[in-house]
């Protein structure tokens, strides 16, 4: 009882079965053998008895919807700038002190609208001087052309003092060879004669030189002329006025001050945007160009470059796309800096809702109306690789891979990986792998209307947007320029 390796056994076997196992102090070897074993075996009899294991997890449940099908075209979706058809930077085109003002700024004008004044007082006096320097020039020409006339007598008169002086020559050396004159009287008559032959060609001289007067006086005229008509274009030039029907922006310079003009750093004055109707500009990818110039080869899409495929615009704060136009142009080589071609469309603005400078979500037509398959956007998942859906099948998930193509009515386009009859997971997705057995609870599919058809044809000329329909408008030019009062020579 006292030897301490017994009561050290003892100790042992007491602590490791916690009071369920109580042996003798007497032990036989095979006794002390087994002892570890039958520790062990009651510590885990102990451990089941006490603790129970986990409940089993209940399936997931998930929502589940059949996809919705219909004929339908698909609408590419851009990202467009809208831009208006003239922007105008209206600049002095002489120089002066600016005298005044006759605008409203921010306000509509019409094209001819007086916009601005430079003092004309300057160019009155040039105008004035040019019609006295050309007044000048006239009486010059009427003064040669008296000249001529005068010369012309001249010559008359010399033409028949050389006949006669001729005639006379012949006489007297007729008379000498009868000795009837004397060698005096020949010598008389031959030097009338180079006399009058010289004021004969004296006269032509004075023609000609008459002729040359009238030359120079015709050319001080023209002269004359051109500076009457540059003096009038410059006095007309103080009459700044619209050259376009569109809003203007503010002024830039006010009255009293001194602005240039007639060079490439003239004043600007302010600028007019005209505001209906308008264009908007997107760029399409070369992946996107190459499918439609496929999709008009094959004669399922028309080109936009020689049929006006409707277009249709919808600004940040619009629901849908309320907005219909057409396509109106699309450039000749790609951007090499953005991998992109420019693209434009335009769109009537009467209500002048649509402002130069705003973003627009445009949608192009992208196919021709086919069978699509539209399923919630929700519904698709991303990985690294590809995009898929589940879907429920004898209630096991299974992963399609899937194609999507643009929203439609709300929906997103599946171009491949779904027949339209499956059993689609649109609520519970994070809650799910493949294999994994789920409940199901019926769910729907609900498109929302965006206003776009389901089919569209190219506009008929009638229907076209015309890029002059201000009746005022003489011309449409689509880059900016830089104009002044409308030019008038008379």
């Amino acid at each position: 009882m006292n030897d301490p390796k017994i009561n050290n056994d003892m100790t042992s076997v007491y602590n490791m079965s916690d009071n369920t196992l109580k042996y003798s102090i007497q032990r036989t070897p095979l006794q002390w053998a087994f002892t570890p074993l039958i520790a062990a075996l009651a510590v885990v009899a102990g451990c089941k008895g006490d603790t129970a294991g986990p409940p089993a997890m209940p399936d997931p449940t998930v929502t589940i919807a059949t996809p919705i099908k219909k004929v339908a075209v698909e609408w590419d979706a851009y990202s467009g700038r809208l831009e208006p058809i003239e922007f105008v930077e209206v600049r002095a085109r002489v120089s002066g002190y600016l005298e005044s003002i006759h605008f409203d700024e921010g306000r509509l004008v019409n094209q001819g609208d007086l916009l601005f004044v430079i003092d004309p007082r300057p160019f009155d006096a040039e105008l004035r001087a040019a019609q006295a320097s050309l007044s000048q020039a006239k009486s010059q020409l009427k003064q040669a052309e008296s000249g001529l006339a005068q010369a012309k007598a001249t010559q008359s008169q010399t033409d028949a003092a050389v006949t006669l002086a001729d005639a006379r020559v012949q006489r007297a050396r007729t008379l000498m060879e009868r000795n009837a004159t004397s060698q005096e009287e020949v010598d008389q008559r031959e030097a009338e004669f180079l006399q009058a032959k010289a004021d004969m060609e004296a006269s032509v001289a004075g023609i000609q030189s008459a002729e040359a007067a009238i030359a120079t006086a015709n050319a001080a005229i023209e002269s004359a002329n051109a500076g009457v008509q540059t003096a009038e274009l410059n006095l007309a030039y103080t009459r700044i006025e619209s050259p376009v029907t569109g809003r203007i922006s503010r002024e830039y310079v006010t009255e009293g001050n001194l602005v240039s003009g007639g060079s490439a750093t003239a004043t600007l004055l302010t600028t007019i945007t005209s505001v209906e109707p308008i264009y908007c500009t997107f760029d399409a990818t070369e992946q996107e160009v190459l499918k439609y110039s496929r999709l008009a080869k094959s004669g399922e899409r028309e080109s936009s470059r020689v049929a006006k495929n409707p277009v249709f615009l919808g600004l940040v704060d619009e629901d849908g796309f309320p907005h219909q136009g057409h396509m109106d142009f699309v450039d000749n080589r790609f951007d090499t800096d953005t991998a992109s071609m420019r693209a434009r469309c335009i769109f009537r603005n009467e209500d002048q809702l649509l402002l130069p400078g705003m973003f627009a979500r445009i949608r192009i037509p992208g196919s021709a109306p086919r069978e699509t398959v539209l399923i919630p956007d929700s519904a698709i998942g991303t990985d690294q690789s590809s995009q898929y859906v589940y879907i429920v099948v004898d209630n096991t998930i299974e992963r399609r891979q899937v194609t999507p193509g643009p929203m439609l009515d709300g929906l997103r386009v599946i171009r491949t990986g779904l027949e339209g009859d499956e059993s689609v997971v649109i609520e519970g997705l994070l809650q799910v792998r493949p294999e994994t057995k789920v409940k199901t609870q019926a769910g729907e599919v609900l498109m929302i209307e965006d206003g776009l058809p389901d089919t569209y044809t190219p506009l008929t000329p009638d229907e076209w947007i015309k890029p002059d329909l201000n009746d005022n408008l003489e011309s449409k030019p689509t880059q900016q320029q830089t104009v002044s009062a409308k030019e008038d020579a008379s």
